[in-house]
């Protein structure tokens, strides 16, 4: 079985704490997000070898609570947790107690009962990985998205992206440039915001790290009230997207009633879409970030989407870093380096 080399075991060395959950971005502020980043280019190294898995967190089980699906997020989190070698319990909702009415504490209590370490959830209901926090004694959870609240993970992959794409531009290391590249960036976020839960866990960490973000979109699809938002809203389109250095597109969440929010998706692709000729505004260097699912012809032309400054494939491919970083983070950090001592000897 593989381990890190001594300079990723340097790297991983955890110097701030980020537990005893991840529920919300402002849990880990500028210095935590800079250590999940640190953290996770050992693992982005780990990911690149013919035999992707150390034995950190052997012995660890992780159990994985999807009651919304998700695919990219529940098999980045469970790659990442198996590349770590911890075991993983899969909740199928759809056949589980849940839906013989069993409550969702019950259930947690349940799956806490078998000996787990993490819970790594996603839920309809805003604030429902904080109540979970709550009710467990010693689990530690992590939010996988909830309601239109946070997806704390999916801010810190487009972190992490945006980062290395600016490192390869400068002939520089990502870890060279720490959190300091981010102060004064220009970040655009455009579409859905209002339904969004990756729309508010970037602004809180772009805006931890400095940067400066503008939100666009409809203003059916803006929050009602930005208090307490490090943004600003940009009423023309495509005059932010001239001055961007990045453009987070989002989908319309049509699943959370996006639809009804807009005239047709012809007119919004026509007034909020990256087309072909809107992407001509872009300056040079500029990146595109897309969470996923990407719609081709709805928030983004197909062609725009193929374009080199769209990095939605690496952010996937880097998911599985930031994620085996949290759980590295998060799983008793200290016990896992005893373990790569152990077998390494």
């Amino acid at each position: 079985m593989s381990t890190l080399t001594p300079a990723e075991d340097e790297l991983a060395t955890p110097r701030v704490g980020i537990g005893p959950h991840l529920l919300s971005v402002a849990d880990l502020g500028a210095e935590g997000i800079a250590e999940v980043l640190r953290v996770a280019e050992a693992f982005a190294e780990v990911e690149r070898r013919s035999i992707p898995k150390v034995p950190t967190l052997r012995g660890k089980v992780v159990a994985s609570l999807f009651f919304e699906e998700s695919t990219r997020t529940r098999l980045s989190f469970e790659t990442a947790a198996k590349r770590l070698s911890a075991d993983v319990l899969s909740l199928a909702v759809a056949s589980s107690a849940v839906q013989k009415g069993e409550s969702l504490r019950d259930t947690i209590e349940t799956i806490e009962a078998m000996g787990i370490d993490a819970v790594v959830l996603r839920h309809r209901s805003s604030g429902a990985p904080a109540q979970v926090a709550r009710w467990v004694e010693r689990a530690h959870v992590i939010n996988a998205g909830d309601g239109w609240h946070e997806h704390p993970s999916q801010a810190l992959v487009d972190c992490f992206t945006v980062r290395q794409v600016l490192a390869e531009a400068r002939g520089a290391e990502p870890a060279s440039l720490g959190v300091g590249c981010f102060e004064g960036l220009r970040i655009v976020i455009v579409g859905d915001v209002r339904h969004s839960r990756v729309a508010r866990s970037e602004v809180l960490a772009y805006g931890a790290l400095g940067a400066e973000v503008v939100l666009c979109g409809p203003s059916s699809l803006l929050p009602a009230s930005l208090e307490g938002w490090p943004a600003k809203v940009a009423e023309d389109l495509d005059d932010a997207i001239a001055h961007a250095d990045v453009v987070s597109l989002l989908r319309l969440q049509a699943e959370r009633g996006s639809g009804s929010f807009v005239p047709s998706l012809r007119e919004y692709t026509a007034g909020w879409g990256l087309t072909a000729e809107r992407v001509r505004r872009l300056p040079p260097h500029a990146i595109v970030t897309h969470p996923g699912p990407m719609v081709r012809g709805v928030e983004i032309a197909s062609d725009v989407a193929d374009l080199p400054a769209v990095v939605a494939t690496r952010q996937v491919t880097n998911g599985v870093a930031v994620r085996m970083a949290l759980l590295f983070l998060l799983l008793g950090a200290d016990s896992a380096l005893e373990g790569l001592g152990g077998a390494r000897g």
